[in-house]
């Protein structure tokens, strides 16, 4: 019988290797521009067309290579970062393994110029598909330039796989943010078909992050820095007035390596306890500096995820960290205008926190002492997991489901299940003309012939809403109404290339925006049945959403552009609505095929029937 296992040949076991570096352009861009740091470099420089699908170019003025050099980084495994098993260990540099430039020729054209300074000629190799099509000797400055062509041109099914343009920009800009925060000391530019996204001036950490995130965020940052025998912090976090609905910036490096962690996230969104809305996210750029054998960080192909020897000592430090830093912004002593008189005299409000009282309410804490005394690092006390024992809590994404109760006197009856959801049918058996009411400008009661209905008017109009905008995404498009006065929005980069993407939708939606300059839109028209005046408010808030709406793939861009819309437009919780409005409510409510729930399966509607009620009042 013949054998049947055989070793895949080279051009095959590249391309699969190179599936776990390279996923998309962005994958390359992180790659490259980490080789462009590690080679020394001052002046950095990214350019893209199509996204980077047809070009991603880098070039740096750093240490350059040799011509052997040059041949040899597009070998597997080949680097100069480790020569025996216990430098693994010791990595203090971003790229190490020596499979960044391998899997980039493995599935792209490649051209390199590189010449170390000394040099008078530099080297030239042209690459495809892992064959060296050309070498030979240039003219070049010194440093390295390296492009990155056609991506996945030998692969095409992977490259069928790629996203618009504007999404793969989003990744691409998202990456080189990354890498730009951590080494605020070089130059960074980014160029996106001709057009300069980033001119990113090398300066302070503070001036790096209002470059990337905004003039805006100048006086709202508050300084973090701790420094202990075991580990550093340093970074920003932002006030609490900065704090969004949905995700914003957040940043985690650990060696100036950006990494995603939800249990350290967990860890500054504890220590933002009570200072921000519970469904809020606060803004952050934090870096950890430790020994490089206290973590292991090639536990996954991109890097982005690593292990710490011992992740609550970490999770303590950041929160103390944090909160120490907060306290310290708010020390300083305000009036409430709004606040009763007598209660202005009171000490607490009158009197300066001073540094006396400062020191005593930090060194009570024994989180604090150990936090910071000299090696007292692994000394931290327990206290029954305080700080860890609901951080799984965090995860539980979805609200729980409310069940309704009733109080009578002090009895209460919980009702878990006894009502009954309404099918549309059955929507005939409100009576006709009744007298609508609000509850806590929150529920609309709607009586039928055999009880009534507790409608939540905010799930409610979501649900009338989706169904609408679902309508205008596959057809019947919304009119615009054009703008007198047309409303400019400016974005960040990244959120720039996301709004590009999502404008031909948005159209079908009623909004008319156009692109005006760099990052700048400008917003001619709206719906016509919309309320003018907040559009500008309206677009950031919707791009916001957009965002973090979710990461399910199920969710196509149009079903989630739908569902952010339904919900930022829907009438809220505690408004206040007239008899006609209420009605208006109930009435296209029940149009819907599926008026019983929302698009994300939460009841519109409650029905009480008369029997149950007897029941409950023993009749």
């Amino acid at each position: 019988m013949a054998d049947i296992i055989q070793l895949l040949p080279d051009n095959i076991a590249n391309q699969i290797a190179a599936g776990e570096v390279i996923q998309r352009p962005a994958s390359a861009v992180k790659e490259l521009l980490e080789n462009a740091v590690d080679a020394g470099a001052t002046n950095i420089q990214l350019i893209v067309n199509d996204a980077g699908k047809s070009l991603v170019q880098v070039i740096d003025n750093g240490k350059g290579m040799s011509e052997t050099d040059a041949r040899m980084s597009f070998e597997r495994h080949a680097t100069s970062k480790i020569k025996a098993i216990d430098d693994l260990f010791h990595i203090k540099t971003m790229g190490f393994r020596g499979e960044a430039l391998a899997s980039i020729a493995a599935v792209a054209q490649v051209e390199l110029k590189t010449r170390k300074p000394e040099a008078e000629l530099g080297t030239y190799i042209e690459i495809e598909n892992s064959v060296v099509v050309k070498q030979e000797p240039c003219a070049a400055p010194a440093g390295t330039s390296i492009c990155m062509k056609n991506v996945f041109f030998n692969v095409p099914a992977r490259r069928n796989f790629l996203k618009s343009n504007p999404s793969e920009l989003r990744h691409i800009v998202d990456e080189f943010i990354r890498v730009a925060l951590s080494f605020p000391a070089i130059f960074f530019s980014l160029t996106s078909n001709g057009q300069q996204v980033f001119h990113l001036e090398a300066g302070s950490l503070k001036q790096r992050v209002i470059q990337i995130l905004g003039n805006q965020y100048a006086a709202k940052l508050v300084n973090v820095k701790e420094e202990t025998d075991y580990m550093n912090i340093y970074g920003f976090v932002g006030k609490p007035d900065t704090a969004r609905k949905t995700r914003g910036e957040q940043y985690f490096f650990v060696n100036n390596r950006f990494i995603r962690s939800a249990y350290l996230n967990h860890a500054v969104m504890t220590a933002f306890d009570q200072m921000i809305a519970k469904d809020s996210y606060p803004l952050y750029v934090l870096f950890i500096d430790l020994d490089p054998s206290q973590i292991d960080i090639n536990v996954h192909p991109t890097k982005q995820e690593i292990k710490f020897e011992d992740e609550k000592i970490i999770y303590a430090f950041v929160q103390a960290a944090v909160k120490h830093a907060l306290a310290q912004f708010s020390i300083a002593p305000s009036l409430d205008f709004s606040l009763n008189a007598e209660i202005q005299q009171l000490d607490a409000v009158s009197k300066p926190f001073t540094n006396d009282q400062q020191e005593s309410v930090t060194a009570s804490s024994s989180l604090f002492k150990t936090f910071t005394q000299k090696h007292q690092a692994h000394f931290i006390e327990p206290t029954e997991k305080s700080e860890l024992k609901h951080w799984k809590d965090f995860f539980t994404g979805k609200e729980q489901e409310k069940t309704a109760q009733f109080t009578y006197d002090k009895a209460t009856v919980q009702h878990t299940g006894q009502h009954e959801m309404l099918p549309v049918s059955t929507s005939k058996k409100i009576i006709p003309g009744a007298h609508l009411l609000q509850l806590h400008n929150t529920y609309i009661i709607a009586p039928t012939q055999s009880g009534f209905l507790l409608v939540h008017q905010q799930l409610a109009h979501e649900r009338i809403l989706y169904d609408r905008f679902s309508l205008a995404t596959h057809g019947k498009k919304i009119a615009t109404q054009q703008s007198l006065f047309p409303v400019t929005v400016e974005l960040p980069a990244q959120d720039a290339a996301l709004l590009h993407d999502l404008l031909p939708d948005l159209l079908s939606l009623g909004y008319l925006v156009e692109p005006f300059g760099n990052n700048a839109f400008v917003i001619q028209g709206t719906p016509a049945d919309v309320n003018h005046g907040n559009e500008k408010h309206t677009i950031e808030l919707l791009v916001e959403q957009f965002k973090h709406f979710s990461s399910d793939i199920k969710f196509s861009k149009r079903e989630k552009l739908v569902r952010c819309m339904a919900r930022q437009q829907a009438i809220k919780a505690g408004q206040s609505l007239s008899q006609n409005e209420m009605e208006t409510v109930v009435e296209e409510l029940f149009l819907s095929n599926t008026a019983n729930v929302t698009p994300t399966g939460s009841p519109t509607y409650i029905e009480f029937k008369e029997d149950y009620l007897d029941r409950m009042f023993s009749r």
